[in-house]
């Protein structure tokens, strides 16, 4: 029987931003029997409304915590530059959109740097075929397949599955070992404690 460990995320969650170094060890040190399997939660549906000044501030202040408490780089020139909307559901696309390529990882690392560092706005579709453009994809391929129906019923499909893993938020992680189902706790500062608490389990 297979290992799953669930990545649950979103392309815009800045808490899954923060937690991407670390993320990015805890994958480099597991063991090459478990399979990672990226589920989008989809944090906010589409919406062509701007983002109320009161939401702006609350997601700022989300960034200034986040920045404090892990030194996460942020580019705070986003919100001069955009009319931010509170809108992810296009960045979970575009990355299941990437996977039909086989570039799903490096989609969801493309938006992450262009919305916090580059101060581009994910939400919008000429975003994201500019960074398909860059990473090489069959532009045509990904231009279809964002907008496709087979698209849409895969993020719904990921929705609801993330829903059903946990309803801890954004990023989670949830080990799938024998048949069972394990939440595992987000280390934030180091990968070491969330990779132990996985080898207990696949151990015990």
């Amino acid at each position: 029987m297979n290992t799953f460990l669930y990545y649950i995320h979103d392309p815009m969650c800045s808490w899954s931003w923060g937690y991407r170094p670390v993320w990015d060890d805890l994958k480099l040190n597991l063991p090459n029997t478990i399979q990672i399997e990226y589920v989008a939660g989809g944090l906010a549906p589409d919406s062509n409304s701007p983002m109320p000044v009161e939401q702006q501030a609350m997601v700022k202040a989300h960034w200034h915590t986040i920045e404090k408490k892990l030194g996460t780089q942020f580019n705070y020139d986003f919100w001069e530059k955009n009319t931010p909307r509170r809108s992810t559901y296009n960045a979970c696309r575009a990355a299941i959109a990437a996977d039909n390529q086989g570039y799903q990882v490096a989609m969801v690392g493309a938006i992450q740097q262009a919305y916090y560092l580059r101060a581009l706005n994910p939400s919008d579709n000429e975003v994201l075929t500019g960074l398909a453009k860059e990473l090489s994809l069959d532009l045509p391929h990904f231009i279809t397949d964002l907008s496709s129906t087979e698209t849409e019923q895969a993020l719904m499909q990921q929705i609801r599955f993330a829903r059903e893993l946990t309803q801890q938020g954004f990023p989670s992680l949830v080990l799938e070992h024998n048949g069972v189902r394990h939440s595992i706790a987000i280390n934030y500062q180091n990968y070491s404690a969330t990779l132990a608490d996985i080898s207990h389990i696949l151990n015990a």
